[in-house]
């Protein structure tokens, strides 16, 4: 069904080998995924660490798995969580990306951390002020060198409709690539829709980490069946 819609590149919330077989000689690239549950035991003993890289290693024969990144974690530092994951996360992506290197495939699989897009903030001046938020600033820019450093992207979620539930004063068109919003300026930039505002307010933020460059992938993003339609009658 993927191939058939064109689709060649895949992220996996986990690594269970009934799984990640099947992607076997299909070519596609795929993401394998640590659960947030996890985070704790790798970030604690490396000996774990260097005992899950055979996740990966075992799929990588002649004719296997293309597999690219490890998603070490998923969306850890959403507000969400209070904080639950703040001293896990960057130990196991290092003890990760490490067990990678030791097993000979660190120069072609990159460990990652995808986050939810509430890392980062411009209040309501737009994308240019954007910048991680304070309360884990230090840790992200932590983290964000150590991508930069391994040649990591850096991956983020982006699901516009969450600002258009959360704010009943948010334009609704705003949130989808139509074009009827009315744009927004920021500098001479013109924005007229969330996603590329959002996107813009992740580059400002790494630029401001100190890591412009650094390769950027949407992990995520999506809109639910109907969300337009419902919204645009709950507004007359």
């Amino acid at each position: 069904m993927l191939k058939d819609n064109k689709i060649n590149k895949v992220k996996l919330f986990d690594s269970d080998n009934w799984t990640v077989k099947y992607f076997a000689g299909t070519g596609m690239e795929v993401m394998l995924g640590i659960p947030n549950s996890q985070l704790n035991r790798f970030s604690d003993d490396y000996d774990n660490a260097k005992d899950w890289k055979d996740n990966v290693t075992k799929h990588l024969h002649d004719g296997g798995v293309n597999i690219k990144y490890v998603a070490v974690g998923n969306e850890p530092f959403l507000k969400s969580y209070n904080g639950s994951h703040l001293k896990t996360t960057f130990p196991a992506l290092k003890n990760i990306q490490k067990a990678l290197d030791a097993a000979g495939v660190g120069d072609k699989i990159k460990a990652t951390i995808p986050q939810n897009a509430d890392v980062y903030d411009s209040g309501s001046q737009g994308p240019s002020a954007g910048d991680f938020r304070s309360d884990i600033r230090d840790l992200m820019i932590d983290i964000v060198q150590f991508i930069k450093d391994n040649n990591a992207p850096f991956v983020v979620n982006i699901y516009p409709f969450l600002s258009l539930y959360g704010n009943p004063d948010f334009p609704v068109e705003f949130a989808f690539f139509d074009g009827g919003a009315e744009p927004v300026n920021d500098k001479g930039t013109q924005y007229t829709n969330m996603f590329d505002a959002n996107l813009d307010t992740l580059f400002w933020s790494l630029k401001k980490a100190g890591a412009p460059n650094v390769k950027t992938i949407v992990g995520e993003i999506g809109w639910p069946i109907g969300w337009k339609y419902k919204c645009q009658c709950q507004n007359g």
